[in-house]
């Protein structure tokens, strides 16, 4: 009866640390070499898609993964480890299961990233054109021409110069919390652009060839 009773216990406790493993797996909620799964296939689209991959989208965690997500996170300064961690999911506008527990948590992560872009792009501007910067960026997530998230939109390659010169690395300003949110909220001061560019500071020549919508402040904002 006691070698019964033992037994049982130990079964009993190889059960919990199965599902104490895996719930530090969900809630870990990282990816790195060897894994595999929808997921991977999901961060290697998107890093293919932004140019940063250009190996097999086939779902397996492989070297030429590792140093895509290198690749994307030392661009955008994150910690460069390639391994996908909560950060860098979020970056990626990637949902996990220990994110999908709560409905807000990804609308969080994308208020913060618009804010953060708007804040970079048109600190000192005014209110009305910071919520415009906000709108074309979600105008951009709407358009077929371009990635269909947030974080898709401002890592794409070469879209926006703040990630290069490091301002978006930095805190956003609480006003441009304020407009991320009402950009969020459906007010689009653009008019419906896709593009915006300052004339004074722009090198692009192309970009002078858009149709103009709106101008505030500083910034024109075309189609």
């Amino acid at each position: 009866m006691c070698d019964r009773k033992k037994r049982w216990a130990a079964a009993l406790m190889a059960g919990l640390l199965l599902l104490s493993a895996a719930a530090l797996r969900i809630g870990a909620a990282s990816y790195k070499k060897g894994a595999s799964g929808e997921t991977v296939r999901t961060i290697q689209t998107k890093l293919k898609r932004w140019g940063y991959y250009s190996g097999s989208v086939d779902g397996i965690y492989g070297s030429a993964t590792v140093e895509a997500v290198k690749s994307f996170q030392r661009k955008n300064g994150l910690t460069v480890d390639g391994v996908c961690g909560k950060r860098t999911l979020a970056a990626l506008g990637i949902t996990t299961p220990s994110s999908t527990s709560s409905a807000s948590a990804g609308t969080k992560d994308e208020l913060y990233l618009l804010a953060k872009m708007i804040s970079a792009e048109a600190r000192g501007e005014p209110y009305i054109g910071q919520v415009a910067v906000g709108a074309v960026i979600l105008n951009r997530v709407k358009h077929p021409s371009f990635p269909n998230t947030i974080a898709g939109v401002l890592y794409q390659p070469g879209a926006f110069t703040a990630l290069s010169d490091g301002q978006f690395n930095l805190e956003p300003e609480e006003q441009c919390k304020k407009a991320a949110r009402d950009a969020m909220n459906g007010w689009d001061p653009s008019g419906g652009a896709i593009y915006y560019y300052n004339p004074d500071k722009s090198t692009s020549s192309w970009i002078f060839t858009r149709e103009t919508i709106a101008v505030i402040g500083k910034h024109i904002f075309a189609k």
